[in-house]
């Protein structure tokens, strides 16, 4: 199977390797949340590490988790448990290995964080437990009752900053991969202060985040806008399961404002949901009620609201205790009284928004990609691990696990190699393109937004694929031309080249599995239960009109 996706150029931006200024590391890390850290940690001297964020090295999606960790340290759960659980939540597209590697390591690498100095919440000198959706234990380890992804992430930023051989670069916003003679050599990274510059590097680990700013409802921080995703692809780095992009149920939905996760917490602690009738409605479409896995839920959020043609539903903490739900919650509880909201006695405004993106480079256990030399690890990543539909408070345990494992595998690589041997590889780069008619990228990107928010939202259909397929399209044959001087340009290019492979995917899966939904197509398919693989033909092509090489793969 294939679909058309024109590529204007290799690379985003033209440059001249012998006019730029050139860095040198044995492991580029690109991205600061918890898998590009953890990764980080687990590389030891005499190797030097650069990591490269973004924004501020704190902001990432890790740092705004809220609920948790989920890992078997209850004396009455079971690995087993975990793992069936994370394979029902995936709706027959987990890999079964990866998730018993996964969860079998969880208290492994949640002991390592408070080694680290990361506080998790206490109940009577033990590590408090709840439970969330889809969880049929209490196995979520939480720190600061709902912001334990900022707790964590200052833990290992701060044992990170400490290391000798590790240095971090901030507000540097990574433009492409370098590659030659099929394997990834560093990265072209700029920022305002050193303009681009060219990062030389043994190995590389892409640990970039997620994609949520590519719709209009989101939880997910400016950041999250796929950058990672359309560098490996322009790399030649397989993607796979480009379709399942996981939106959270609980989203408060209050006009005018930010939007705000309210962690599945909340309903692990016995939260209702009501519609704008107060009926709770949940029971009626799944067995779970409200601790059902977030794709149910969502979907349930999404035809009440129809149903009642509300613009949200709301969560209902009156029958709870009030003081233990303002001790348990005390970030929300702020965020709630902002808005003249008692989060113990008032219905709190919710509906989904965009959360997880679950498709991503295609990764090995060990974090390798397809392309030699580049490695991967979190949100960027398909693992095997989430399937159709990631389990609650699995997704920083992924960071974790595959960060550790990446870290290790390049470490052998290094030393195998034997001493550092950082060559500058004849690149030709591309032609520095002159100046462009000005965009209004903000007005492409709102666009862009509303319309994967409406068209491969919660649920799509075959006309409204094909309407999206043809208007994204439209704006990438103009802007993916231009030659832009600045991060807002190329994220936007990014923002573009991976709505499109979400799409083809979307498009091509004819059947409703996990997160994806097709109206058309309403049931699971078992002639669909494989994986779309989405990749550049040829790794050094460096010309154009390259196309979607698509594969299905058995699970």
């Amino acid at each position: 199977m294939s679909a058309p996706l024109d590529l204007p150029r290799r690379y985003l931006v033209g440059f001249d390797p012998r006019e730029l200024p050139h860095h040198f590391a044995d492991v580029l890390i690109i991205g600061g949340g918890v898998a590009g850290m953890r990764t980080a940690l687990g590389i030891d001297e005499p190797h030097r590490v650069l990591v490269v964020t973004k924004d501020e090295v704190r902001e990432s999606n890790s740092t705004y988790a809220q609920g948790g960790i989920a890992g078997v340290l209850d004396p009455e759960d079971h690995f087993e448990d975990h793992i069936a659980d994370t394979l029902a939540a995936g709706k027959g597209l987990c890999d079964p290995e990866v998730v018993a590697m996964v969860v079998r390591e969880a208290p492994r690498r949640i002991a390592e964080l408070i080694e680290w100095g990361t506080h998790f919440d206490e109940v009577d000198g033990q590590v408090a437990l709840t439970r969330e959706g889809g969880h049929s234990h209490p196995r979520i380890v939480h720190a600061l009752g709902d912001a334990t992804g900022m707790e964590v992430m200052r833990a290992v930023i701060l044992k990170a900053s400490a290391r000798p051989n590790t240095r971090i670069w901030q507000n540097s916003f990574t433009i492409d991969l370098l590659t030659h003679e099929g394997r990834c050599r560093g990265a072209l990274v700029w920022d305002r202060r050193r303009g681009p510059a060219l990062v030389w590097a043994r190995a590389v680990m892409l640990a970039t985040g997620g994609a949520g700013q590519l719709y209009r409802e989101t939880t997910n921080p400016a950041i999250a806008t796929a950058d990672g995703h359309a560098l490996a692809y322009r790399a030649g780095a397989e993607l796979r399961d480009m379709e399942f992009m996981q939106f959270h149920p609980t989203v408060l939905y209050i006009a005018g404002s930010a939007r705000h996760l309210l962690t599945e917490a909340l309903r692990g602690e016995g939260a209702y949901l009501r519609d704008r009738n107060g009926y709770r409605f949940m029971p009626e479409y799944h067995p779970l009620a409200e601790l059902a896995p977030r794709d149910d839920v969502s979907r349930a959020i999404t035809e009440q609201m129809a149903k009642t043609r509300h613009p949200s539903v709301y969560l209902d903490l009156s029958h709870l205790d009030a003081v233990y739900i303002r001790r348990r919650f005390p970030g929300i509880d702020r965020l709630c009284r902002g808005f003249d909201l008692d989060m113990t006695r008032d219905p709190i405004p919710v509906r989904p928004g965009a959360h997880y993106m679950i498709g991503g480079v295609t990764i090995d256990d060990d974090g390798r990609t397809t392309l030699p030399g580049l490695w991967a690890a979190g949100e960027v990543t398909s693992s095997g691990l989430h399937g159709a539909n990631r389990l609650a408070s699995n997704s920083l345990l992924e960071g974790l696990v595959h960060g550790a494992r990446a870290a290790e595998d390049i470490v052998r690589m290094l030393e195998d190699e034997g001493p550092a041997r950082l060559e500058v590889p004849p690149i030709a780069g591309a032609p520095v393109e002159g100046g462009h008619e000005t965009l209004d990228l903000a007005d492409i990107r709102d666009s862009l937004r509303s319309l994967m928010w409406r068209a491969v939202g919660i649920t799509r259909d075959g006309p409204g694929l094909a309407e999206a397929a043809e208007q994204v399209e439209f704006w990438r044959r103009y802007v993916l031309g231009h030659a832009f001087t600045d991060p807002a340009g190329w994220t936007m290019q990014n923002m573009l080249m991976v709505a499109r492979l979400m799409i083809a995917a979307a498009s091509m899966r004819e059947e409703s599995r996990g997160v994806h939904t097709r109206r058309d197509f309403p049931n699971p398919d078992p002639a669909w239960v494989r994986h779309i693989a989405l990749r550049v033909p040829s790794l050094e092509i460096e010309g154009f009109n390259h196309a979607i090489s698509t594969e299905a793969h058995e699970v």
